[in-house]
């Protein structure tokens, strides 16, 4: 059939603008599949306490190197107060799309309703585990001119000495006081409690002599021991360290099963996608079993960990059954 140019170019004409309709479709689509992409734009991590802590130590090389694995930065946001309360809450509340996570410990996750009588958000309804990074032992350390050199030696001179041992801790309620509470009953002897506002002046009082023995993580103690300032007695855990491997562990020294530790993990908010906590996880897991993170982690006494999801709840649940005879028992507020 004959066809005059003007219909072969307008039907030319339609085919173009249905080839130029059906790119900008595939476009569009291929656009919004990246949109959705996670992470397609930086990621929060928000830290419950100030900068140049036990947190950073652990946390900021994770970061950096799990930044690489994505191909987005991990952003550090500084949220200190309230005993970590602060940035429990912030994340609890933020929108749960992966972009704004928490570096969660005991003081966010295990002590909140057990220590305090008003907290804004439920740590198990309104926060979603994806791995706990690290278990890191505390360590129980003695002023040089304290007499006791053993776990034995303390017992014993508790017993005959009762109320003359000055006990420091990071405040009431946190991981070290809890822990000199538990030895202290398993012990049968009576110390004086000396609180402080945070594990850097209590290592202070330390050094200046005014307390005697103090619980901590090695991140706070490790340079003054290695200057011969303070003195190790004893690991609260159930594996000596790398680090220190001739410091016997309590469990070692007539205590057995004493566990004390402090741990960090990333969380979200609750209801964020699967999807979102899974690909979390899995380069979670990725870089804290690296050759390269294995090493500097033992360096700093820390026991890598790189659970499930499900893992990390049940440790947490754990932690808290295990913890919370204790506040009860003792009647422990936080300040």
């Amino acid at each position: 059939m004959y066809r005059d140019q003007a219909s072969v170019n307008e039907e030319e004409s339609q085919l173009n603008r249905i080839a130029i309709a059906l790119s900008c479709c595939v476009w569009g689509i291929s656009t919004a599949f990246a949109q959705g992409a996670f992470p397609n734009k930086p990621i929060r991590w928000v830290i419950p306490y100030a900068a140049g802590g036990g947190t950073d130590v652990i946390a900021r090389p994770i970061a950096l190197k799990l930044g690489e694995v994505l191909g987005q930065s991990i952003v550090y946001e500084n949220r200190p107060g309230a005993g970590g309360l602060i940035a429990g809450d912030f994340v609890a509340h933020a929108a749960p799309d992966g972009y704004t996570q928490l570096v969660g410990s005991g003081n966010t996750n295990t002590f909140p309703k057990l220590l305090y009588d008003k907290v804004t958000y439920d740590p198990v309804k309104d926060l979603a585990p994806i791995s706990q990074f690290v278990d890191v032992p505390n360590i129980l350390v003695a002023h040089p001119s304290f007499k006791p050199r053993t776990v034995k030696d303390i017992v014993s001179y508790g017993k005959a000495n009762p109320g003359k041992i000055n006990w420091a801790s990071s405040g009431n309620g946190a991981g070290g006081h809890l822990a000199l509470v538990l030895f202290a009953q398993q012990a049968g002897i009576k110390v004086v409690h000396v609180p402080f506002k945070g594990a850097g002046p209590a290592v202070v009082a330390m050094l200046g002599g005014e307390t005697d023995l103090l619980f901590a993580n090695t991140g706070v103690f490790q340079g003054h021991i290695s200057a011969g300032k303070l003195r190790p007695i004893a690991v609260a855990a159930m594996s000596r360290l790398a680090l220190f491997p001739d410091l016997p562990t309590l469990n070692e020294s007539g205590f057995p099963k004493f566990e004390s530790s402090t741990y960090y993990g990333l969380i979200a908010p609750a209801r964020t996608p699967r999807a979102i906590i899974d690909r979390m996880h899995a380069e979670v897991v990725k870089v804290v079993k690296s050759p390269e993170s294995l090493k500097r982690l033992a360096s700093v006494g820390a026991f890598p960990v790189a659970n499930t999801p499900g893992q990390f709840v049940d440790m947490l649940l754990q932690d808290v059954q295990k913890w919370a005879k204790v506040i009860k028992e003792h009647g422990i507020k936080a300040e």
